[in-house]
């Protein structure tokens, strides 16, 4: 009997592209300061002591990634988590990063 399940590997485009997105500092550091409601881009800057040009730049990277939502009032814009389950994610990937980091030491 053939299986209906998808082949994860043909998500694997997907995840990289995600992963990408995920593969710097300060955007995992823009993400985690999102976690407690939206922020604009200056309350972010402040917040995390980087340059608000960088931040713009970051955020620019985490909405082409679809991981952040924008919302314009009037001439302020703010910037939410576009899924809580990214905090989740991002918690699994601190665990793991523990575990391997604690084996590398050991071998």
């Amino acid at each position: 009997m053939l299986s209906s399940a998808p082949d994860p590997s043909e998500k694997l485009p997907d995840v990289a592209f995600l992963a990408r997105a995920l593969s710097d500092a300060n955007r995992l550091r823009i993400l985690c300061c999102l976690q407690e409601g939206e922020k604009s881009v200056n309350q972010i800057a402040e917040i995390l002591e980087i340059s608000q040009p960088l931040v713009s730049h970051h955020l620019k990277e985490l909405k082409r990634a679809l991981l952040v939502r924008v919302e314009r009032r009037g001439p302020f814009v703010f910037y939410t988590l576009a899924r809580r389950e990214i905090l989740a994610i991002l918690k699994a990937l601190g665990s793991l990063a523990e575990v391997l980091l604690a084996e590398k030491k050991t071998l």
